[in-house]
């Protein structure tokens, strides 16, 4: 079975998958997806048009906000200066971002609507962050946060501000898993330990061993004119286009934790680099303890929503047993799309998904820029994209699930 004999299936397989996803009533407007080995790229494929009402055809050159499929990379970053000796998991954050040790637990709100807070009795250590148990959430996914941030008047964490992630903690640090803006500070210790910021730490330690170009928080002008415009989904299911929907450029702090923009091609790169334990970033060991369950007996699972105008309420693979890693969702039992249990995925809000096979050597990435997250049309075509990559790559005997 030559290699080209199975990328020749995969794209009239997954060429269809896309339309599809485009073409159907109340579809996306438009979706660029691809998948790798460990050798290359053996799909690309895209569809639709980078705005709707506007004639220019996505392309698999489209820059995207990926959002938190940046997290992964921060966590990277950060687990290079544990290889080194720099910082240790177990360390309290406070050492080198003090500003942490100001968040305080929340404990309901009184009769007036004000936050009733206590000191947390436990320090926050770099480990809680990268497992999401440290007690922090999202604008989005809380409504105690949401609650919070408007009697605090504390920014949304779409201003790309040192101040946005400066919230509230929703549980005692350590008690459970609770998605939120962790990796925003682990972000933040990166730049204390190394003197500068996010960006260029991913630049010279991530991005040029990878080759990694067309990627940054901040867009080059090249980005600027190749990037997809977000945009929502209302609840009756009209598309509305919102060009100036933009990150801040450029911003005031690095968000570690979802302020990446990049064409897809440069996070295939990257997903190869955890494929191939590691290859010239990390060491294999380190890649090995990225990929399993850091969660112990604790569960990550699924979302509310607290502004529908952003995410719908979700979880993947509902009765899929699912954990943690640094900084990853593990599905601890096989996906319904023929993913082997133990892999890696994770998300970001536009509706952008991708997954890391190490079992099989396949990683996939399907990308769109439209609110709110959990799509209709872009969620269902990422599951009808997973589950054809599998079903094609079985009939290859490419795969072992």
């Amino acid at each position: 079975m030559t290699r080209q004999t199975v990328k020749d299936a995969l794209k009239d397989t997954l060429d269809e998958v896309l339309d599809n996803a485009v073409g159907r009533a109340g579809g996306v407007p438009g979706v660029v997806a691809m998948i790798t080995d460990r050798e290359g790229n053996i799909y690309e494929g895209a569809a639709g048009v980078r705005e709707l009402g506007k004639e220019t055809p996505m392309s698999t050159d489209t820059v995207f906000a990926l959002f938190s499929t940046t997290k992964a990379i921060t966590g990277t970053a950060l687990m290079q200066l544990v290889e080194e000796g720099k910082v240790r998991l177990d360390d309290p954050v406070k050492k080198y971002v003090p500003e942490i040790a100001e968040i305080k637990v929340l404990e309901g709100f009184d009769a007036d609507g004000q936050p009733k807070l206590r000191e947390p009795r436990t320090d926050i250590t770099i480990d809680m962050l990268m497992l999401h148990t440290a007690g922090f959430g999202y604008e989005f996914f809380s409504h105690e946060d949401r609650k919070y941030r408007e009697k605090k008047g504390v920014p949304s964490i779409l201003t790309s501000t040192f101040d946005s992630i400066k919230s509230v903690l929703l549980f005692e640090p350590g008690e459970r898993w609770n998605y939120g803006v962790n990796i925003d500070w682990v972000g933040k210790v990166v730049e204390a330990v190394c003197g500068k910021r996010l960006g260029e730490v991913m630049a010279e330690r991530i991005f040029a061993p990878l080759g990694m170009t067309d990627i940054g928080f901040t867009l080059t002008p090249s980005m600027m004119e190749r990037r997809a415009t977000i945009h929502t989904r209302a609840q009756d299911g009209n598309i509305t286009p919102q060009p100036d929907l933009i990150l801040p450029q450029s911003p005031e702090m690095d968000m570690g934790g979802h302020g990446l923009y990049a064409s897809i091609g440069e996070y295939m790169k990257f997903i190869r680099m955890i494929l191939n334990d590691g290859e010239g970033v990390l060491k294999p060991e380190t890649v090995a303890q990225m990929s399993q369950n850091g969660l112990g007996e604790l569960k990550s699972g699924g979302w509310i929503s607290s502004d529908p105008s952003l995410a719908n309420d979700g979880e993947f693979y509902p009765g899929v047993q699912k954990s943690w890693a640094y900084t990853f969702q593990v599905n601890e039992d096989p996906t319904p799309t023929g993913r082997p249990a133990g892999q890696l995925m994770w998300a970001g809000l536009a509706n952008l998904f991708y997954w890391i096979d190490r079992k099989n050597g396949i990683g996939g990435f399907w990308a769109s820029q439209i609110f709110p997250f959990q799509d209709v049309a872009s969620y269902l075509g990422f599951i009808e994209f997973e589950s054809a990559v599998y079903r094609t790559l079985n009939r290859f005997g490419q795969i072992d699930t």
